[in-house]
């Protein structure tokens, strides 16, 4: 049984009313809940790359370790970051960051005594150190279009299972009270003509 409703003609305004409110937004909300789902999975796809990317990165390094070993070298004034550049992009109006670049400190060194091999160890490992925070900042960005989706999904069967058949049964019941009560009326309107024109034909008879 719907929760308690008046069975009168404005309660019948009213449930129409909010039956019409519920069906011009549901369309809303399925859109958006289909644009956060394909978001997902474009973010998804280019995370699987971006990670496959980061792998590959790695797996160069291993082919370096040996010289990263020498005691001599060290790479973090090489390594040493500023700032990660992100922009927000903006999902069926939910904001999730983007990684746009990430600034290395410059670092001076001398090329007669630093070792050839410097510039392109440097570069790998600031290659895989951009993934990792492109990696970080995709992943940050799947939670938060997740958690939207799982709002809009249930706001989605809310109105589907919920509001809009409770709105359609609660206008069912009120039109056949209100039919009842007018089919009563014209039942007892015509037993009252009736019993006049008995009356009348009494007094007549008399």
């Amino acid at each position: 049984m719907p929760a308690k409703i008046k069975f009168t003609k404005g309660e019948l305004k009213r449930q129409r009313d909010d039956l019409k409110q519920f069906e011009r937004y549901l369309p809303t909300l399925q859109l958006k809940k289909q644009q956060l789902q394909l978001e997902i999975l474009t973010q998804r796809t280019l995370l699987q790359e971006r990670s496959l990317s980061l792998g590959k990165k790695k797996q160069a390094i291993d082919a370096w370790s040996g010289l990263f070993n020498e005691p001599a070298i060290d790479l973090k004034p090489f390594l040493s970051s500023a700032k990660v550049a992100t922009r927000l992009k903006n999902i069926a109006g939910v904001d999730i960051p983007v990684f746009s670049a990430l600034e290395f400190a410059p670092a001076v060194y001398d090329l007669f005594i630093t070792p050839l091999w410097i510039d392109t160890a440097v570069d790998l490992l600031r290659a895989v150190i951009v993934l990792k925070q492109e990696v970080s900042i995709l992943e940050k960005g799947i939670v938060i279009l997740r958690h939207e989706l799982r709002t809009t999904t249930q706001r989605v069967n809310l109105f589907e299972k919920v509001l809009i058949p409770q709105a359609e049964e609660n206008i069912r019941l009120i039109k056949i009270y209100i039919g009842d009560q007018m089919a009563n009326a014209v039942g007892r309107s015509k037993i009252a003509k009736r019993k006049i024109e008995e009356l009348v034909l009494a007094g007549e008879a008399a």
